[in-house]
């Protein structure tokens, strides 16, 4: 065994016991974790890093404003990649249709393609007053908005919409709106043509398709199209993410944190620290070599019996905290 090998495995024994100990932490009646020194003003910066988490990670748990909030405060989340619906519910968009699993009628069809016209139409017109408050919300309990991820930015969407995303990611104080990376050339490049406009990235997510290349066309179509890296996602499509992250860490706005077992050994999302994503030396890179984006926690691991989403967020918190303050 190497010295790299033991190392690691020296570290991930440690925090094994310390997250394991995060589920038996003792909450105020606030709810919040004790660890948290100062209640209710998370920080999730560790030596220099912002840890932060996307809100789809709570997606088993009621998404209003102030429930997302609360979870922040209770997980020790300062900053998050937050998720349309949250805001777009906060500030009075139309009711979207209920979701239906298998096949759908005709009347669903249509009922969904009505749904999308007056989503299309508010999003045109709507004032970004409800979006500031939201930040401005956010931002007094010590959590700030780096990334907004609406349902706006695909072929189907409207110039409108797509511009809507990018005013709206602005008024919560994003650096940069995400979307799945496109498979046409031309809609990253109408993407990023809108946000040169306004001034705002678009960060490009992958997910099993992710390739050292796959982002090289986008980026050189505009300074303002940029990587939302995966590196999970990267490991189970049998990639090593270490020089990814080192070659294109310009271009990276914001990186996606989770454990998966790679390609040969079945790709599962697993536990912080029981997979093959290397988190402890990708989480050190960007303290040692200052690298500016966020590492967000995405939780898509099964949540065991008697947790929740939000406990499970709280342990791999906990994580990255013991590997950036490790040596």
């Amino acid at each position: 065994m190497n010295d790299k090998e033991l190392s690691r495995r020296q570290f991930l024994t440690r925090a094994s016991l310390a997250v394991g100990g995060a589920a038996l932490l003792v909450h105020d009646t606030f709810g919040v974790p004790a660890y948290i020194k100062n209640l209710g003003k998370p920080n999730s910066v560790f030596n220099g890093v912002q840890v932060g988490a996307i809100t789809y990670s709570w997606r088993s748990m009621p998404g209003s404003a102030e429930d997302i909030l609360r979870y922040c405060q209770e997980c020790n989340i300062s900053a998050i990649e937050l998720m349309g619906p949250t805001a777009e519910s906060f500030a009075g968009a139309p009711e979207a249709p209920a979701f239906v699993r298998g096949q759908l009628t005709d009347q669903q069809k249509a009922e969904r393609a009505e749904a999308a016209q007056k989503m299309a139409a508010w999003r045109a017109s709507v004032s970004m007053d409800k979006f500031e408050q939201l930040k401005k919300m956010y931002n007094k309990a010590g959590v700030s908005i780096y990334a907004y991820k609406p349902s706006a930015l695909g072929a189907n969407n409207t110039d409108a919409e797509v511009d809507y995303a990018c005013r709206a990611a602005k008024a919560l104080g994003a650096t940069h709106a995400t979307v799945e990376i496109p498979t046409d050339p031309a809609q990253s490049k109408r993407l990023g043509d809108i946000a040169a406009k306004n001034k705002i990235y678009i960060g490009y997510h992958g997910h099993l398709q992710q390739t050292y290349t796959i982002w090289d066309q986008a980026l050189a179509q505009s300074k303002y199209n940029a990587m939302n890296f995966d590196m999970g996602h990267y490991v189970a499509a049998g990639h090593d993410p270490i020089p990814l992250i080192t070659d294109k860490h310009q271009h990276i706005v914001s990186m996606h944190t989770k454990d998966r077992k790679n390609k040969a050994n079945g790709g599962e999302n697993v536990v912080w620290g029981e997979g093959d994503t290397p988190i402890v030396e990708a989480l050190q890179l960007i303290r040692d070599k200052k690298y500016k984006f966020p590492a967000t926690i995405e939780l898509e691991y099964p949540i065991p019996a008697g947790s929740d989403a939000v406990k499970e967020t709280a342990k791999c918190v906990e994580y990255a905290r013991k590997a950036l303050e490790a040596s």
